[in-house]
């Protein structure tokens, strides 16, 4: 059942969430801190707050301010200004690129440069209201009100502080050689910000029968938040949910009649896990690896519906499998980061949307979830 009870997480400590990469104080004296956490880590934490080992279905994390959801700020913008596939920019630019690669992509006036007043884009948000991406949702354009930050307020949501930690040799005021300093980074989240996520019926009523509000411990430290069911995000979220799946469907509709009008655009909104083992090796990319290349780099192959894709550095994450009854360390993988934008010919479903398929494990947890959106170049170009 797909996760509709939405809950918010507020912190009443500092948080920390290490990355998925070896960690040892004597070799590695930095723990870089990961924000927003994983679906994993969630998952856990609510299980440990339940003390049961259930499954449990995720939709998240977002974050959540003012009682309204907020996203990532989508990726194929420069500033407030929209990135379109040369393909799709009239007249045709003449460009050569590696066609193993998805499409290159540049403002629709072709001028990558980006030179507005700094001190406007140290203000540009890195999160943008649920009401914002419903314009987008709807194929409307943004306004400076939905980039710009409110006075007072900053782009990202929280600070980072860096927490060292010594350890000191037996009798002596010298720290230890080996495993004796390392130094992480705290996250501490602005005041009436929190970290929103939605559950499944089943959890849901484990958590009501706990008793909530409740004290929920969520990553490194035993450090707290106040998990609290916030039914608002129900229907902000549903009409999210709607209009995209409008989208997807009237592309697919107009596609055979009119296949311009078929041009999508793929929101994601959380981190996506796009694994594919080939002779026992797990390899990871950007984008689904069931999206093909529409530019086919070979004339023997069929042409897909991916043209390209604005992303970024991945996330590498790791959780934990049942290994002879016991939950040990799952293999690393890295993640596409959410607010990554895929541009496609056509809207194409996921493989990891099907129950029948391994991969649905992914999203069960909240991965590789995706918003459409008609294509449409940003009227502020």
């Amino acid at each position: 059942m797909h996760p509709r009870y939405w809950y918010t997480l507020t912190p009443l400590d500092i948080l920390l969430f290490r990355d998925a990469k070896p960690f040892s104080p004597g070799e590695r004296a930095w723990a870089k801190s990961v924000f927003p956490p994983n679906g994993h880590t969630l998952a856990g934490a609510i299980r440990g707050l339940l003390q049961q080992d259930i499954h449990i279905n995720l939709t998240g994390p977002f974050l959540c301010h003012g009682g309204q959801l907020q996203f990532p700020r989508p990726m194929n913008f420069v500033g407030e200004r929209q990135l379109v596939p040369v393909e799709w920019i009239s007249p045709l630019p003449r460009l050569m690129w590696d066609r193993q690669m998805p499409m290159p992509l540049m403002t629709e006036t072709g001028d990558d440069s980006f030179n507005e007043d700094k001190s406007k884009k140290d203000k540009l948000r890195q999160f943008l209201s649920v009401e914002s991406i419903q314009k987008l949702l709807n194929g409307e354009s943004l306004s400076g009100e939905d980039w710009l930050c409110p006075k007072g307020e900053f782009p990202e949501p929280w600070e980072e502080e860096s927490r060292p930690h010594n350890t000191l040799e037996a009798g002596h005021r010298t720290v230890k050689t080996s495993d004796g300093y390392f130094v992480e980074n705290a996250i501490r989240m602005h005041q009436g910000w929190s970290i929103a996520l939605a559950v499944d019926d089943q959890t849901h009523q484990a958590l009501q029968a706990q008793g909530i509000p409740a004290v929920l411990q969520l990553g490194g430290e035993g450090h707290r938040v106040l998990i609290e069911r916030c039914q608002p995000l129900d229907e902000q979220w549903d009409s999210l949910q709607a209009k995209s799946k409008e989208n997807y469907q009237q592309a697919e509709a107009v596609l055979a009649q009119d296949p311009a009008k078929a041009k999508s655009l793929a929101y994601l909104v959380t981190a996506g896990v796009f694994e594919r083992t080939s002779n026992g090796v797990a390899t990871c990319q950007a984008w689904p690896w069931e999206w093909k290349l529409a530019h086919a780099p070979n004339k023997n192959q069929t042409p897909g519906p991916l043209v390209s894709v604005a992303t970024a550095s991945p996330v590498p994450i790791s959780g934990r499998r049942r290994q002879n009854e016991e939950s040990v360390p799952a293999p690393q993988v890295f993640a596409a980061p959410p607010g990554s934008v895929y541009y496609l010919q056509r809207p194409e479903p996921l493989h990891q949307e099907d129950p029948a398929q391994k991969a649905h494990k992914w999203r069960k947890l909240g991965y590789s979830e995706l918003l459409w959106i008609p294509f449409g170049v940003n009227k502020n170009d």
